[in-house]
Parts: structure tokens; C-alpha cells; sequence
């Protein structure tokens, strides 16, 4: 079956707020083929199934924070700040948008969400790693350097009492 969005296009869409990975409404209309409006009316009709960990809307001051990150101005002449979906928003919309399309999207999405999960997985497992390696050789670091200072001490010139010359009195 020819895939019904790029991968990538919806991987570019997700974006990380308050320590979630999120996805906008303006966006999610886009891929859904309907009006911003359309989308939250929707949304808000049904708004038993998008409880606070579900969805949110973004301040004013995260909407100009992420515009200015993504550096797009074509966001339109919004009166409001987008909503914010998590995954189990995302997989809510398409029970609350009933269409073939919204079915389809939200399968592609989902698997992005996946994706990015296993992504972030992996770069976690290999972050372990390099960390444990680092561990490692700053041990090993410490020791080479402890191996040298023994050496050195080998290698200095062994210093001989000084004897005096001089007379004793007794």
C-alpha cells in the first residue's frame, strides 16, 4: 500500500514541550485534510477523551518560543495558540474525527511515534556506553599517570647526603 504521508514529513511535526513529545494542531489539521476549526470543535465536543496528559494548549509565550525555533512565519494570523497532542491525543483524534483519512493518518502517525521512540532508545543505550567508556578510561587514566610518576621517580638522579668537611670539636 503506498504510504499516505512521508515519514519524515510527519517526524518534522513532532516536537518535544514540557518533556513531551507533542504534535500541533495546525499541523495535525493539515495532515488530516480539515480546518484548524474543525479539528478543535471536535476535540472539544468530545473533551472527556483528551484529559490534561492527552492535550494542552500552549501559552503565548511557548507559541512565540516554538515559532521562533522553527523560524516559519506562515503560521497564519492566530488569535489563539495551537494545542498540543501527545501520542494518546493523537491516537484519541481519530476516534473523534471518524474518517477513512483520520484512520490512515493516525496509523502513519503513530508508527512515527515508534520510530522515534526506538530512536531515542537506542541513542539512550549508546549515550550508556560511551558514558561507561569514559569510565573507564579516565580509570585507565589514572592509573597510566600513577605508572609514569613511578617511573619518573626511578629516573631522578638519586641525591646523595651532602657530607660537611669541617672540624669537629669535641
Amino acid at each position: 500500500m503506498k504510504e499516505l504521508i512521508p515519514e519524515e514529513v510527519i517526524e518534522r511535526k513532532i516536537f518535544l514541550l514540557r518533556g513531551q513529545k507533542v504534535m500541533l494542531s495546525i499541523h495535525l489539521a493539515k495532515l488530516y485534510g480539515v480546518e484548524i476549526r474543525a479539528l478543535i470543535q471536535a476535540v472539544k465536543r468530545n473533551i472527556e477523551r483528551f484529559p490534561q496528559d492527552f492535550m494542552f494548549q500552549l501559552t503565548d509565550n511557548e507559541f512565540k518560543n516554538l515559532k521562533s525555533q522553527i523560524v516559519i512565519s506562515s503560521w497564519g494570523g492566530r488569535r489563539h495558540p495551537p494545542y498540543a497532542f501527545t501520542e494518546q491525543g493523537v491516537a484519541m483524534l481519530s476516534s473523534v474525527l471518524r474518517s477513512k483519512k483520520a484512520i490512515q493518518v493516525n496509523i502513519a502517525i503513530m508508527r512515527s511515534f515508534v520510530k522515534l521512540r526506538q530512536f531515542l532508545s537506542t541513542h539512550k543505550e549508546l549515550a550508556h556506553k560511551l558514558e561507561e567508556l569514559e569510565r573507564r578510561i579516565e580509570k585507565h587514566d589514572a592509573e597510566i599517570q600513577g605508572v609514569f610518576e613511578a617511573m619518573r621517580e626511578l629516573m631522578a638522579p638519586l641525591e646523595h647526603p651532602k657530607r660537611r668537611i669541617g672540624f669537629h670539636t669535641d
